[in-house]
């Protein structure tokens, strides 16, 4: 894996892990997990989370600049760590929210202990296998060139698109970096946990499963069904927006969890 990491910027330590993390706002708690491409402090979303939360955007072990102990190589394991990083800032009434990837996360998260949540919020989620053996629910990211991938999970695919010509050094370390670890997490099965389904059962806090409508990675019809396995939970669509609705309706998307929150 690689291991390289940028002294430059600044990284908190959780349970023994050098951890980049965007802290803003004030309120209560709304601990957000990032997809597989990562977070950025300039994302929108950010700013308009911050608004009525105070927003703790990590990017997860192995992601971004943070560090990736040799013993971390699970979804599994990236849950326990946030259960840890709750615990180690004191984190209560949690809204958590995951999106793709870090919806995964989050659901694992709220299976094993919804203690310090209050509401848990899954946006365009992976981790559990609906159709059999020789059907695909999830796009093959890693089989697919990006550039079909981009026109598959953006409504609009030219947000999604990079200039590899221009992208600086930095960039693209954190680009491919962010690649490696999704291998390395959600490979093999790919994007998704045999027992998760089976336990979705066990999250006791209102849950809210939103979706893009454009999400041709992960349709809609599998949202339908993920949220249909978490009792009482509800599911909205976002209109005009692919598979990652905080980056191309952050306001929406800010505003859907910020009235579900205050209402349940």
């Amino acid at each position: 894996m690689l291991d390289r990491i940028d002294t430059a910027n600044s990284l908190t330590e959780i349970a023994g892990v050098r951890i980049e993390l965007i802290k803003r706002g004030t309120g209560r708690p709304l601990l957000l997990l990032h997809p597989a491409i990562g977070i950025k402090s300039t994302d929108r979303v950010i700013d308009e989370l911050a608004r009525s939360f105070t927003l703790i955007a990590p990017s997860h072990p192995g992601f971004g600049r943070s560090e990736l102990p040799r013993a971390m190589t699970t979804v599994d394991d990236l849950a326990y760590f946030y259960l840890d990083l709750m615990e180690a800032m004191d984190l209560r009434e949690v809204v958590l929210a995951g999106v793709s990837f870090g919806g995964w996360i989050a659901a694992e998260i709220a299976i094993k202990s919804t203690e310090r949540l209050s509401h848990l919020v899954l946006a365009d989620a992976v981790g559990i296998k609906l159709g059999g053996r020789e059907e695909r629910d999830i796009v093959d990211i890693f089989t697919t060139r990006q550039s079909e991938v981009d026109q598959l999970a953006y409504h609009d695919p030219k947000i999604g698109a990079v200039d590899h010509a221009t992208i600086s050094d930095e960039d693209a370390h954190i680009l491919f970096r962010n690649r490696e670890a999704t291998a390395l997490f959600a490979w093999s099965p790919y994007m998704y946990d045999p027992k998760l389904a089976g336990r979705l059962h066990r999250i006791r806090v209102p849950t809210l499963v939103l979706w893009g409508a454009s999400d041709h990675i992960v349709s809609p019809d599998y949202g339908r069904a993920y949220s249909a396995l978490i009792g009482g939970a509800q599911f909205e669509l976002i209109e005009d927006a692919g598979h990652y609705p905080h980056i191309e309706r952050p306001d929406l998307f800010t505003r859907k969890i910020v009235e579900f929150v205050s209402c349940s």
